[in-house]
């Protein structure tokens, strides 16, 4: 078994429920903690034997970039289905941080992080 973890993926996005968020869009960082497993790659040294993680970050870029939604927690939800329908996963576990989030405060960033195997997705 193994992880591999792709880190501060910088995407810009129209997320959020303010009306602002919808049409002016914001920035969201993503990271990813993908369970696979490793044990062919590692004597292999094959890419096909592994995650490409230029496709991962791509499905990863298309998810947050394809379709605007109001919460975080679904958009998590959809990146995680997405990278589990898409790869040979054991889990998945996806962090959406929101940057610059409108709250009156002061405060950092917002996140959300889900983890996800298949069997959460089948009927």
């Amino acid at each position: 078994m193994g992880k591999i973890r792709l880190r501060d993926m910088l995407f810009y996005g129209y997320h959020g429920v303010d009306e602002s968020e919808q049409k002016r869009g914001g920035t969201f960082e993503v990271d990813l903690e993908m369970r696979v497993n490793l044990s062919e790659a590692v004597t292999s040294d094959s890419l096909q034997s592994t995650v490409d993680y230029a496709a991962a970050y791509q499905t990863v870029h298309d998810c947050l970039t394809g379709t605007k939604y109001y919460l975080l927690e679904k958009l998590a939800g959809h990146i995680a289905k997405t990278l589990l329908e898409d790869f040979d996963l054991e889990s998945v576990k996806v962090t959406v941080r929101k940057k610059h989030a409108p709250v009156r405060g002061v405060m950092g960033d917002v996140e959300v992080e889900i983890e996800r195997k298949p069997e959460d997705f089948k009927t």
